[in-house]
């Protein structure tokens, strides 16, 4: 510890002097106290009386209406899981994240990052339900580049697993209302409320190692998101799915310590997150459009450019691609994709990613100064390896 040795113990002799003439000090205070107490008391009438006035409670001091953000958590709760992850190796074999029931069937939607230390990694996965009921869980497929994983109860037993409605994330506006539930900092059943600030966001963020990177079009709210709410629902005010709670932007304490909201949250949209959820249940391996091409992950604003050549020393456009067939070459910068602007690769590969293969897509590109257009149809690469 920092700072000065503790002083010498007094004598006991003095420390007793000392306590004992505290308490006579105490005792006469008090008879001074008490006695001024009861003087006041007496000239006020001798009244000590309190008499409160309650509010009207209604028709229950628990009854909410359906459409009401109490309302909408009462219904959700059930089906919203905390996820405990213990044991294992890598910064990924432990914590705590949030799931949700997503289908009939019974699969849990959450974050990839949340379950990456159970495959492989030796870590042991658990589901705790709003009632406090604990049931063993195990990965059916994981995302990394999409940060989404798909899991299940491996013994559920009499359990009824009720999924969550699924709302339309391209129907979501800038100002709806949202609530987020989830487990930050290991607080389960944690609801927080908000508005959607923004949408199509581009976030890149890293797994639990902190090296595989993920891409989102993001939705974004001010919704209170923190570490633990990661795989959570995202729900509108009618009490549906519009997105998965996957990042936030905090403020560093510049001391080391754990982030907290500062009112910027990102959700993966549960359009893709339903696409990539149900890839993972039918094959247990995610799909991702392509366009066949190398471009510069570092550089930010004036758009996405292909690189000259790929970091392997291959060539930056795959011949016979998407890319190549489009007429796209090595230091072409492009600049929307699908009418969405591009200032940089990984909002390029967000955008992608919000595509299906086989998608054709407008894109505009600049070649030595001179903007050009072209049209790629999607490829697809299987697999995070």
């Amino acid at each position: 510890y920092w700072g000065a040795p503790p002083p010498a113990p007094a004598p006991k002799r003095a420390r007793g002097g000392l306590i004992a003439a505290v308490l006579v000090a105490a005792l006469l205070a008090g008879g001074v106290g008490g006695g001024l107490g009861y003087w006041a008391a007496d000239r006020a009438g001798g009244d000590t009386t309190s008499e409160t006035v309650n509010a009207p409670s209604g028709n229950g001091a628990t009854d909410r209406a359906p459409e009401s953000v109490a309302g909408i958590a009462a219904k959700a709760l059930p089906s919203v899981v905390t996820l405990q992850v213990d044991g294992g190796s890598g910064r990924s074999g432990g914590g705590t994240g949030t799931g949700f029931v997503f289908d009939k069937q019974g699969h849990i939607l959450t974050n990839n990052h949340v379950v990456a230390g159970v495959e492989g990694g030796g870590a042991e996965l658990t589901a705790v339900f709003s009632d406090g009921k604990k049931y063993d869980a195990e990965v059916v497929g994981r995302a990394q580049g999409y940060d989404v994983a798909v899991i299940k109860l491996t013994d559920p037993g009499d359990r009824k697993l009720t999924p969550l409605p699924l709302g339309k994330s391209d129907d979501v506006a800038v100002g709806d209302a949202t609530v987020a539930i989830g487990a930050p900092f290991g607080l389960s059943g944690t609801v927080t409320t908000g508005i959607v600030s923004a949408l199509n966001r581009p976030v890149a963020s890293s797994d639990g190692n902190r090296s595989n990177a993920s891409y989102m079009s993001a939705l974004q709210t001010d919704a209170s998101i923190n570490p633990g709410n990661s795989g959570g629902p995202l729900l509108n005010d009618a009490g549906a799915v519009i997105g998965v709670n996957s990042a936030i932007q905090s403020a560093s304490d510049g001391l080391g310590g754990s982030a907290g909201s500062i009112g910027l949250g990102f959700a993966i949209p549960i359009d893709q997150a339903k696409r990539v959820a149900q890839t993972l249940i039918k094959t247990g391996e995610p799909v991702y459009p392509i366009i066949g091409a190398s471009v510069d992950m570092r550089s930010q604003g004036a758009g996405a450019e292909i690189v000259e050549e790929a970091a392997d020393g291959s060539p930056s456009v795959v011949r016979g691609g998407p890319a190549d067939q489009a007429g796209l070459r090595g230091g072409d910068v492009i600049t929307k994709f699908g009418g969405s602007a591009i200032d940089s690769g990984p909002t390029l590969i967000s955008k992608i990613w919000t595509y299906e293969p086989d998608d054709t897509v407008d894109v505009t590109y600049e070649r030595n100064g001179r903007e050009q257009t072209t049209q790629v149809t999607l490829g697809k690469r299987t697999g995070d390896d």
